[in-house]
């Protein structure tokens, strides 16, 4: 009885790891686009239907990946895409270069925003993006239409700073954040804002059927599943939405698929 237990338990185990290896090489190496529809009372009406595409941490992807992305958002009608930090893996230039090449074909109406990851550094971004005619958003922020404002808050190091990116703001204006670390959210005030875009965690990349065990270190966020991927919220209650991002780091992604989310903004009357 003893014996037939243990190859029972034994079996049961490899079932589990064949079906988590057989999902990093396949659904794990496929990006999922994720559309959401945002509703919100001071989402400016004139703009509703506007349409924005978020991704973060595409570290060292292949060049067949990036432009298998770019071919897809090319296909959805994007007035504006944001990018979520960690283009490289420690600041490599030649890859933000070929990445930021690479996203620059996006086509929108209003054009490429980004921030700085924990892997990136202000000044390189600075001065890449904007020759493939993107925006750097380090702790400022800018009005991209009328009542609807955009921001973007630098990583941890050296300091980020929620205020300052959202300085400009006018009474009754929409207000998006844009940062690469969900934990900024928790530890600034954020009242006044009305969204809040994150990357950074991976989804927990190496996942027990989704699980994000590997949080739980408190080397990546210090809070936990909080931010481990989807809606959360910040300490003032503001929806904060975490991507999985589109990279790996190191190791393969194991139940945490890669994505871009495209938002659809929609005025709620």
């Amino acid at each position: 009885m003893k014996r037939k237990i243990v190859k029972i338990c034994i079996g049961i185990v490899a079932v589990i790891a064949l079906i988590h290896i057989v999902h990093m090489l396949t659904f794990d190496r496929t990006v999922q686009y994720r559309e959401l529809i945002f509703y919100s009372a001071n989402w400016p009406q004139e703009l509703d239907g506007y349409r924005i595409a978020f991704a973060a941490d595409t570290h060292r992807m292949s060049e067949s990946s990036l432009q298998e992305v770019v071919a897809e958002l090319n296909a959805r009608n994007l007035d504006m895409f944001l990018l979520g930090g960690d283009y490289s893996l420690r600041n490599n230039k030649d890859d933000m270069m070929r990445m930021f090449a690479a996203f620059s074909e996006v086509q929108t109406t209003d054009g490429i925003f980004g921030v700085e990851g924990n892997h990136d550094r202000r000044f390189a971004l600075n001065e890449i993006m904007p020759q493939f005619g993107m925006t750097f958003l380090g702790n400022k922020g800018l009005h991209v239409r009328d009542g609807f404002f955009l921001g973007g808050v630098e990583d941890f190091d050296p300091w980020p700073c929620v205020a300052s990116a959202t300085y400009g703001v006018q009474e009754g204006d929409f207000v998006l954040v844009l940062m690469h670390n969900p934990d900024i959210s928790m530890e600034q005030p954020t009242a006044g804002i009305d969204l809040i875009l994150a990357g950074h965690t991976h989804g927990g990349q190496v996942t027990f059927f989704g699980w994000a065990f590997y949080l739980y270190r408190g080397s990546i966020t210090s809070y936990n599943l909080r931010f481990a991927y989807g809606w959360a919220e910040s300490l003032d209650g503001v929806p904060v939405y975490v991507t999985r991002g589109l990279g790996r780091y190191t190791v393969p992604r194991v139940f945490a698929r890669p994505q871009v989310v495209i938002f659809t903004m929609r005025h709620l009357s």
